[in-house]
């Protein structure tokens, strides 16, 4: 059985893969923005091996977060679920970009890194100068977590890294009305995160619903890649490790 951290998962997707994870029988530890938010994801994901709590819209929070999860252990797996949509464009790139980013950089390194994306990348840019003034889109955010994901499958051969585009699936994120299977939404980033499938033993690939699909190739950009990772390095004061 594996072990995995979930972030954003007090609800929506990261709610729905902690629970299916758990009911496989794997260990899971849930990561919520505060206390409250932490005691009501436990009572609503049975069986969580523990709960971590920090606000991702605060950069130094995601940091205070490094601890408590590093504390706990390795972890076989790390999904990067987090996100926000209907948010100002600081809280996007904090909570899109920088957590993930920073998480990825000094959290023990696990097997398997699973950053969620979205089809909105394809309308992203990786605006450099947007991320040294707190300002980018969420399609930019959604092409940067794409770009880490190569980023890490390139630096990093023993780790499978990749990207998941859940689909506009009816959370509270996507609303009610969202057309696509909330099931596959959920059950893909959990798919690449425990399974033996040899379809999951590969790194740098961007999926929906349980398939490699074409996406921006911007993101192939090795150029693109190094200088995202020293713009998000100098923003935040953490370089990322060439290897750990």
């Amino acid at each position: 059985m594996s072990r995995i951290f979930i972030t954003g998962s007090s609800d929506g997707l990261g709610q729905l893969s902690a629970q299916w994870l758990i009911k496989q029988g794997h260990h899971v530890v849930l990561h919520a923005r505060n206390q409250t938010r932490a005691n009501e994801a436990l009572l609503k994901t049975s069986g969580a091996e523990a709960v971590v709590t920090s606000d991702l819209s605060n950069m130094e929070e995601i940091k205070t977060l490094v601890p408590q999860v590093n504390t706990l252990g390795t972890f076989d797996s790390i999904i990067h679920n987090a996100g926000v949509y209907a948010a100002n464009p600081k809280e996007i790139l904090t909570v899109n970009t920088l957590a993930p980013y920073l998480l990825t950089c000094l959290l023990h390194k696990p097997k398997r890194l699973i950053y969620l994306s979205s089809g909105l990348h394809k309308q992203g840019k990786v605006n450099l100068e947007g991320i040294a003034n707190d300002h980018i889109s969420y399609s930019d955010s959604k092409l940067h977590v794409l770009m880490l994901a190569k980023a890490v499958a390139r630096k990093w051969p023993r780790v499978y890294a990749n990207a998941v585009d859940p689909g506009w699936v009816p959370t509270k994120m996507g609303g009610k009305n969202a057309p696509d299977d909330l099931d596959k939404g959920y059950e893909t980033q959990s798919w690449l995160a425990v399974s033996d499938d040899p379809a999951t033993h590969v790194s740098g690939r961007y999926f929906f619903h349980q398939k490699e699909r074409p996406y921006n190739t911007l993101a192939d950009d090795v150029d693109a890649q190094e200088g995202l990772l020293a713009t998000l390095g100098e923003h935040t004061g953490i370089l990322f490790p060439a290897s750990r």
